[in-house]
């Protein structure tokens, strides 16, 4: 366990935030691509903008306008065609199910708490892009009601920090939510959704060990990663931290069109995985939010993937095929 005096106040990786790239043309020029290569619309980023970290554009590849990395973070012409299906919010994260302000209910046991309406990097396909994060920002009073809302329900046993990315908040104001949840004796779990340590991997500082680690709750880490390119040195390291700390990671994917939806994209993105200690959890069907209509798979694709995944390796390689859908009790698994 490390100590919580080891939190310090700033670190690289918020001078890497700051930092990150917000104009198409710019990553684009660094790429060696045009607007005509790659579909790039200015446009499409003003209502959605585009954010992308350094670190993580360092990993894409010059020249090539199919890049699966670029792909994920540039703004394309197709996001602003409307397409009927799609919708603010796919998965129903509004209206009954948010129990309290910056509090969302969905499936027995579990709370989500959003504790930041941004990212480290804005992914096209994001499934609450149209969320109102406005609307659901917590001040220190709000935090304490919020608190006090998980406290009062013994039906919750795991507490789930999202966002936009819960790890955007500093190591010290993370450790003083931590040490409040853990007051509450019925929670047993702490889980943490984050694309940091995958994007932006200086995250994995040793104030956020400490802070993850230094109460009686069980930390679970659930990182993002769709493409095993995302997973170079840097990233293989901050992972195997979190490891060292005894906090299991697992991986969420989605399953994105030009991107990852072919056997060897996904074989080689649960191996990779695998090499840097991370088991393969969820490969999502793409929630239906407005704008991201042109990463659709068809779910019988999706089910052909997984049974060649199933052929092809062990099956604690093989990550379980889900859909998420609104009013459901748990997650949908898709099955052949």
């Amino acid at each position: 366990m490390i100590p919580l005096a080891d939190i310090q106040p700033a670190s690289d990786w918020q001078s890497q935030l700051r930092d990150a790239v917000n104009c198409g043309e710019e990553l684009l020029a660094r790429l060696q691509l045009t607007p005509e290569q790659t579909g790039f619309s200015s446009a499409a980023c003003q209502s959605f903008a585009l954010k992308v970290p350094h670190s993580f554009v360092a990993r894409m590849r010059p020249g090539d306008p199919a890049d699966p990395l670029l792909r994920q973070v540039l703004g394309h012409r197709l996001e602003l065609l409307p397409t009927r299906g799609y919708s603010d919010d796919p998965v129903g994260e509004t209206g009954d199910a948010i129990t309290h302000p910056g509090i969302i209910q969905k499936y027995s046991g579990r709370a989500l708490l959003i504790l930041s309406g941004g990212c480290a990097i804005n992914c096209r396909y994001c499934f609450r892009r149209h969320f109102p994060y406005s609307e659901n920002r917590n001040s220190r009073q709000q935090w304490h009601d919020a608190l006090q809302h998980i406290a009062a329900d013994a039906s919750i046993t795991e507490v789930i920090l999202s966002g936009g990315d819960p790890l955007l908040v500093s190591d010290r104001q993370l450790a003083t939510l931590v040490e409040q949840l853990a007051d509450i004796p019925h929670l047993k779990r702490l889980r943490v959704h984050s694309r940091m340590p995958i994007v932006l991997p200086a995250r994995v500082t040793g104030g956020l060990l400490a802070s993850l680690t230094s109460t009686r709750l069980q930390p679970v880490m659930v990182v993002h990663s769709n493409h095993g390119n995302e997973i170079n040195g840097e990233v293989s390291l901050a992972l195997h931290k979190l490891l060292d700390a005894n906090i299991p990671v697992l991986n969420q994917a989605v399953l994105l069109a030009g991107i990852n939806d072919s056997e060897d994209a996904l074989a080689d993105l649960s191996e990779t995985l695998f090499a840097a200690g991370v088991l393969p959890y969820y490969l999502h069907l793409l929630d239906k939010v407005r704008g991201a209509a042109h990463f659709d798979v068809p779910e019988e694709k999706g089910v052909t993937l997984i049974s060649q995944l199933e052929r092809r390796l062990p099956g604690y390689l093989v990550p379980r095929l889900v859909r998420e859908e609104a009013g459901e009790p748990a997650k949908v698994r898709i099955r052949g």
